[in-house]
C-alpha cells in the first residue's frame, strides 16, 4: 500500500485561516489531488485517515489537521499532438472525423478546441482535473498561433489587435501580436472566446486563410509532423503542471 500524507498548516500555501473549517472532500480538491466526486469515493472506501481515524462523509478539517489519502497511484497520461486541418476536436457529425477516431491512443480525450478549419497543438490526456485549471476563463495561460490572412493586414492592425478587439459585444482582453509578413503574423491570447482570432480579424475587415496554434503554456507544437503525437517530457509536464497550480 503506498500513502501520500497531505497537511493542513498555518504554512498552508493554498488554504487562507479563513477557508476553515471546510468538508474533507473540498479541502482535497483545494489541495489538487482530485475532484471532490473522487474524493467521496475515497472517502467511501476507506482511503482518507483524518487525524489517524478513518475519515467518513461529511467531515471537516480544521487547518492543523492531518489528513492522509492512501491509495495505489495512477500513472496519468499528456500528450502533445498535430491536429490536423479538417479534424473536429469534438462530437463529429455525420461523415466527419475526430481526434478519437484518428489517434491510436486509449483513455485519453483533447482538452479543448480547434475549429475544423484550423490546425495545431491540442493537449491529449486522461486527466480529469487539467480541464478546468486549462480552460477555465478566471485562470491566465498563454497560448500562441500564427495566422495568415487573405488580405494584407492594415498598417494600425497590431496596435489595434493588441489593445482589444470588439467582436459582437465583447472587448477582447489585451494580446501580443508580431507581425511577420505582409499577411502573416503570430498572436498570444490569455482567453478563448469561440473563433475569436477569426472573429477579432473579421472586425478589422480580414478574413483569416490558415490559423495554427503553435503553444500552449510551455508546450510547443515544434517538432511534430501534421498528424502526430508525443509524450510531454518529464521537464515539461513538471512546469506545465506547475502553472496549472498541481
Amino acid at each position: 500500500m503506498t500513502y501520500l500524507l497531505y497537511f493542513a498548516s498555518t504554512c498552508d500555501t493554498l488554504l487562507a485561516m479563513s477557508d476553515y473549517p471546510m468538508r474533507i472532500n473540498k479541502y482535497l480538491a483545494h489541495k489538487n489531488y482530485c475532484t471532490r466526486r473522487a474524493a467521496d469515493e475515497l472517502i467511501s472506501e476507506g482511503k482518507v485517515l483524518l487525524n489517524g481515524k478513518i475519515a467518513v462523509l461529511g467531515d471537516k478539517v480544521q487547518e492543523k489537521d492531518s489528513v492522509i489519502v492512501r491509495f495505489k497511484p495512477v500513472k496519468r497520461h499528456y500528450y502533445a499532438y498535430y491536429k490536423p486541418r479538417g479534424v473536429i476536436t469534438h462530437s463529429p457529425q455525420d461523415g466527419e472525423t475526430d481526434i478519437q477516431t484518428v489517434v491510436p491512443l486509449k483513455g485519453v480525450f483533447p482538452v479543448g478546441r480547434l475549429d475544423k478549419d484550423s490546425s495545431g497543438l491540442i493537449i491529449l490526456t486522461d486527466d480529469g482535473r487539467i480541464t478546468d485549471k486549462l480552460l477555465n476563463p478566471d485562470y491566465v495561460h498563454e497560448k500562441e498561433y500564427v495566422v495568415t490572412t487573405k488580405e494584407e493586414l492594415p498598417k494600425n492592425f497590431k496596435e489595434r489587435m493588441e489593445r482589444g478587439v470588439d467582436i459582437e459585444g465583447y472587448m477582447t482582453k489585451p494580446c501580443t501580436v508580431e507581425i511577420l509578413g505582409a499577411r502573416d503574423f503570430s498572436i498570444v491570447l490569455t482567453e478563448g472566446k469561440k473563433h475569436q482570432i477569426r472573429r477579432m480579424c473579421a472586425a478589422l475587415g480580414l478574413v483569416v486563410d490558415t490559423l495554427e496554434r503553435i503553444r500552449i503554456m510551455n508546450v510547443h507544437l515544434s517538432g511534430l509532423k501534421v498528424g502526430a503525437h508525443r509524450e510531454l517530457t518529464k521537464a515539461e509536464l513538471s512546469t506545465f503542471l506547475r502553472l496549472l497550480g498541481f
